[in-house]
């Protein structure tokens, strides 16, 4: 089947690519909520003033809603700029997942790390539960596929 012209643009940046950036963009933030507000939050709270406390961190809330769809959106475009048709999907997202972690969620924690006295089970703690996020965030956006065509031609 042929796409139909126009059906999603030729950069890559349709509505397809839109829809997808919003998903993406609101699954890390509800991955972000979990891991750090729920399953981390103890370890949080035992560093005292090392973090923003809870009204200190709502008045900073837009920058985690920027952050995230910076995230979404970037991890949409790259993905579809390197989407290789005919491999699993699953195996693309997996793939895809472990190399932004290894890009930005790994290293990004290991500098904080050495910047910030942080206790070390703490830090293997981020990691691990970024490392998923990532996983799993490539397997979302593999299964959305951002550069596949959204109307085919019948013909």
């Amino acid at each position: 089947m042929r796409a139909i012209p126009g059906a999603d643009s030729d950069d890559g940046m349709g509505k397809r690519f839109w829809v997808c950036g919003i998903v993406m963009s609101f699954a890390a933030l509800l991955w972000a909520f979990f891991s750090h507000a729920l399953l981390l939050q103890a370890d949080y709270d035992a560093l005292g003033a090392m973090y923003r406390n809870a009204a200190d961190g709502e008045r900073h809330f837009p920058w985690l809603l920027l952050a995230h769809a910076l995230i979404g959106f970037a991890m949409t475009w790259i993905f579809g700029q390197g989407f290789a048709a005919g491999r699993p999907t699953l195996v693309q997202g997996l793939r895809f997942g472990l190399a932004m972690a290894l890009f930005s969620t790994i290293p990004g924690y290991l500098v904080h790390y050495a910047v910030q006295p942080l206790p070390p089970l703490l830090v293997v703690k981020q990691v691990a539960l970024g490392t998923l996020g990532m996983l799993l965030l490539g397997m979302l956006v593999a299964w959305l596929q951002p550069r596949r065509s959204v109307l085919e031609d019948p013909r």
